[in-house]
Order: C-alpha cells, then sequence, then structure tokens
C-alpha cells in the first residue's frame, strides 16, 4: 500500500461512516484511479467532459462518475449514457437537455442543483430563491427522466469563520428541501475544508489534493 491508498484510508478513518468521499480525479493519471478502485472505491468525480470521457473508455465500467464542473451544454450527450451524478445544474435550460438526452437512453439521471455560496466572481451558482422556482416549475414537475436529489456549493477562499457561515448558509436551505422535496444529498466540503463541511451535515465531500496530491498534466 502507498501513498494514495494511505490518504485515502487514513481520511476514511477520521469521517463519519455515512460520508461518502467522491475522489476528484480530474487531471491525475488513470493508474491512480485504478489504485483506488482495487481497494474498493467506485465514486470519482471530474470537471471536463473529454477528460472523463476518455477515463470512462479505459476504466471498469462499474465506476460511478460524477459531473463536478460547469456543465457545457452541447457536451452532455457524451457523458448521459452513464453519468452517476451532475452536481453542477444551475438552470432550467440545462435541466430540459439533461432530460431529453436521458430519455432516449431510457435513463432517469440524477442531479444536484449548484448553490453559489461564496462571494467570488468565480464562483458559480444559483440562489436558494432561483432553486425553488425550477423546484416549483410545471415545467420541471412533469419532466420523467432527470431528478434532482440534492444541492452542491463551493466554499470561497476565506478565513474559516467566513466558511462557517457559508456552510451555515447552504445547510439551512438543504434541510428545507429535505423536508418539502425529500432531497437526500448535499454535496459540499473539498480538500481544504471538508472537516468543516462534515460539521454542517455535508453528505458528500468532493476530495482531490488531499487524496491524490498535486494534480499533474496528462
Amino acid at each position: 500500500m502507498n501513498y494514495i491508498e494511505n490518504k485515502f484510508f487514513s481520511i476514511k478513518k477520521l469521517i463519519p461512516k455515512n460520508i461518502e468521499i467522491l475522489a476528484v480525479s480530474k487531471s491525475q493519471d488513470i493508474s491512480y484511479i485504478e489504485r483506488l478502485y482495487k481497494i474498493g472505491h467506485r465514486d470519482f468525480g471530474e470537471n471536463y467532459v473529454q477528460e472523463m470521457i476518455e477515463k470512462y473508455k479505459k476504466l471498469p465500467k462499474d465506476i460511478r462518475w460524477h459531473m463536478i464542473g460547469r456543465i457545457q451544454s452541447n457536451k452532455l450527450k457524451y457523458i448521459i449514457p452513464f453519468i452517476h451524478l451532475i452536481h453542477s445544474v444551475q438552470n432550467m435550460k440545462q435541466i430540459e437537455i439533461i432530460n431529453k438526452i436521458a430519455l432516449k437512453y431510457n435513463r432517469i439521471v440524477h442531479c444536484l442543483l449548484q448553490i453559489k455560496i461564496g462571494n467570488e466572481e468565480s464562483k458559480s451558482g444559483i440562489t436558494s430563491q432561483e432553486s425553488y422556482k425550477i423546484l416549483e416549475s410545471e415545467n420541471y414537475k412533469i419532466m420523467k427522466n432527470v431528478k434532482i436529489i440534492g444541492i452542491m456549493g463551493m466554499a470561497s477562499f476565506q478565513e474559516e469563520t467566513e466558511i462557517n457561515n457559508e456552510f451555515v448558509y447552504l445547510c439551512k436551505l438543504y434541510r428545507k428541501l429535505k423536508n418539502k422535496y425529500g432531497h437526500y444529498i448535499l454535496s459540499m466540503g473539498m480538500s481544504r475544508d471538508y472537516h468543516i463541511a462534515i460539521k454542517y451535515g455535508s453528505t458528500i465531500i468532493r476530495l482531490g489534493t488531499s487524496i491524490f496530491g498535486d494534480r499533474i498534466k496528462l
């Protein structure tokens, strides 16, 4: 057992058993994914469609692929046949496209709404009001091949106090959506702040560098 496996197990031992680790494998060599796969891990996250497709073709088909990057609507057709969960849905147009493509493959694609919780311009996402508007829309309610099952958010690069506030906000929204719609996933927390995210109820933490180390160029 080497560095990657040791880091994975050391983190797993320190977090509650009900917390899912999403290994963020973007810009990481396929051999690194294979090493986690051999010890039983199946959930991997990618930011870019082309990179995900290349890895999907070369790796075992029981891997559960998660799209965590910005959605390029014109490329959704390439991942809908096999995607496990899309974390970054931000508008009705994207939902409509996912539903239309999923219908062709007789699939129900699960998605998360990405909520903007940080003040940085680089952070994308929608407001809580916009999330309710989507979920209450008649258009979404009649869709049969896409299902929103939770929310995702990325904290800003701020002091811990600010990150706490951002995660508290997202957790409160998650609880309201869970009570009203039955949502059960809160994708919150990355390598730099997952310990805080867990404290506020995250169900999925997205870990890249804390498992794999620095990213490499493929």
